[in-house]
């Protein structure tokens, strides 16, 4: 269960103890040693630093924060090259999951459920602008939360390119009539599904980089399918190929 901590030497020791911070707080307008060394720390462990109005801290917790107080996850994030490490060993093709800007905790709980129903390797999210992995996430996710690898990065194009780097597929949604139909695509290989924000969708120049943008068919033109709708078929899709393709069916 995720749960604040507060002052400066709280903080800072959870964060060297390698305990899992979701996000610091620190209050606007302080300097000094203390902005310093926390900048520093959450630079080198990739940890969200916001700075806020000390009316936000005093609301956050009761007690004295000193103005620093943090989030410390429901989960354990690791480095995308760190799952990298783990994943290549595994002898299956990887499937990951990149999110941009999915803020809604039930999206975000709901994908990584069906990417670990589907047997995707992890998930990929950026240090800002994404739902925190807390107790509304982990509920959504039915659980899923505490079992797929969850792997925060400081850019989603800069991890999209290091994945590129290492000759994995990455596959964009998208709703261009040229788009590819999703049963087109091939999802045997090492490949990561980009998913984009609830609204908007996935910014243009994340859409450029993607080596495949498929399109999922609808039967009428209302709207859209729901980020983690998306997500699930997809999904669904990348698990029934792979499927076939070790039973030799097809």
């Amino acid at each position: 269960m995720s749960q604040v901590i507060y002052g400066y030497h709280p903080v800072v020791e959870a964060i060297k103890a390698g305990r899992p911070v979701e996000k610091v707080f620190f209050q606007q307008g302080l300097r000094g040693e203390v902005e310093r060394e926390l900048r520093l720390l959450t630079r080198e462990r990739g940890i969200p630093m916001q700075v806020v109005p000390r009316a936000k801290l005093d609301r956050l917790v009761r007690g004295v924060h000193q103005g620093v107080a943090a989030w410390l996850s429901a989960v354990v994030y690791q480095s995308l090259e760190e799952a990298w490490a783990e994943i290549s060993h595994l002898g299956s093709p990887p499937l990951l999951v990149l999110l941009d800007g999915v803020t809604d905790v039930r999206n975000f709980g709901a994908i990584c459920r069906s990417a670990e129903c589907a047997g995707a390797h992890g998930v990929v999210v950026p240090q800002s602008g994404v739902a925190p992995a807390n107790e509304a996430a982990m509920k959504a996710s039915a659980g899923a939360l505490a079992r797929i690898r969850l792997c925060r990065v400081r850019s989603i194009y800069t991890a999209l390119e290091w994945l590129q780097q290492q000759e994995v597929c990455v596959v964009a949604t998208g709703v261009s009539p040229s788009a590819r139909l999703l049963f087109e695509v091939d999802f045997t290989g090492p490949t990561a599904l980009l998913f984009g924000a609830e609204h908007t969708g996935l910014a243009p120049r994340l859409l450029r980089m993607a080596d495949v943008v498929a399109r999922i068919p609808q039967a009428t033109d209302f709207d859209s399918y729901n980020v983690s709708v998306a997500a699930g078929i997809c999904l669904y899709e990348a698990l029934r190929q792979r499927l076939v393709s070790t039973s030799g069916l097809g």
